[in-house]
């Protein structure tokens, strides 16, 4: 939740002073209705009290008891019961101030009338705060689900990223190449990287981009003269932060395609460019319809296109516009965010 308060906290804050001037309006309206006049007002503070304390009554009984309950039919005899009570009362006692009075059903009509009046009134203040507090439940709800989603999107990461460097090492070793040990820092690097900085909300650019630097040389490692990668970043600042892991996904996605066309030295131009606090990502390579034909187990492993969808839209929902085109035997995805 945010830390500023939100509309329902809002109106719970200033709610009892709007409870305090409506009784102090309905005490105070005989009085200032015969202002001026002469004699003013002939009844005494005490009837006003009186008067008061039923309406009070009346209102609050429907305020907290009877809107709030799901089975209003059912429970309108009661409330019925506790209405005719609550005007015989009042009656009663008012006969105090009017001994002379005999117009018994006129006053009992128009008391029933005064109460249905301010039960409007009072609804409408239960109205308006039972929306505002479902307005917040709602928002906390959507919020613990898309914390839901996104720890089950990461979980996803973890065991993908780790079955593709794995097979990049293990393709290093069986060559015994000099390079495995530099292949197996980065390797180390990048499950530092992947296990503890995943756990973030947010990493810096900066940190980021030294991953996916490292998963770039790993994969060149791998595919030797398959592919050559042209990669580059113009940042005017790389401490500004974004979700970890977000654009590896559109990077695997490059690497695993162009790895499976005939052929070598197939272009994979990868550019991150930031400019105040607007990123521009782009990655494009060369596609084949036959990349179609692969297995289905490898196709579907590493982060997935899919799955980082589904973060930009929970994480930079109308702040991120991706567009993905495949044409010219070309497939190039376009990432824009507004961080």
């Amino acid at each position: 939740m945010r830390t500023t308060k939100n509309t329902y906290q809002q109106f719970i804050t200033i709610e009892p002073l709007l409870h305090v001037f409506i009784w102090s309006m309905v005490f105070l309206y005989p009085y200032i209705k015969y202002a001026g006049r002469e004699g003013g007002y002939m009844m005494s503070f005490l009837h006003e009290i009186n008067a008061l304390v039923f309406k009070m009554t009346i209102s609050y009984l429907l305020y907290f008891w009877y809107f709030p309950i799901k089975n209003k039919l059912k429970n309108a005899p009661i409330l019925l019961f506790f209405l005719v009570s609550n005007i015989m009362l009042y009656e009663f006692f008012d006969n105090f101030f009017h001994p002379q009075h005999t117009d018994f059903w006129v006053h009992f009509f128009t008391n029933l009338l005064t109460y249905i009046s301010f039960g409007v009134v009072f609804y409408a203040i239960y109205s308006v705060k039972n929306n505002y507090k479902k307005q917040v439940t709602f928002e906390v709800l959507s919020k613990e689900k898309q914390q839901a989603e996104l720890m089950a999107l990461k979980a996803q990461i973890n065991p993908h990223f780790l079955f593709n460097t794995l097979n990049t090492i293990y393709a290093n070793a069986l060559r015994k190449d000099d390079n495995t040990p530099e292949l197996l820092l980065k390797l180390s690097d990048s499950f530092r990287y992947v296990l503890h900085k995943s756990q973030h909300d947010l990493v810096t650019l900066r940190e980021e981009i030294q991953h996916i630097r490292d998963y770039i040389h790993l994969q060149e490692e791998r595919l030797s003269n398959k592919v050559v990668v042209q990669f580059s970043s113009d940042l005017d600042q790389e401490e500004i932060e974004i979700a970890p892991l977000l654009l590896i996904g559109f990077i695997e996605n490059a690497f695993k395609y162009a790895s499976v066309l005939k052929g070598s030295n197939h272009i994979i131009k990868i550019h991150i460019e930031l400019n105040t606090n607007n990123l521009l990502f782009t990655c494009e390579n060369p596609y084949a319809k036959i990349a179609n034909n692969i297995d289905e187990t490898w196709k579907k492993s590493g982060v997935g296109i899919e799955s980082t969808q589904k973060r930009l839209q929970l994480l930079y929902p109308e702040k991120h516009e991706l567009q993905i085109q495949t044409e010219n035997n070309q497939y190039k995805v376009l990432l824009k965010i507004e961080l």
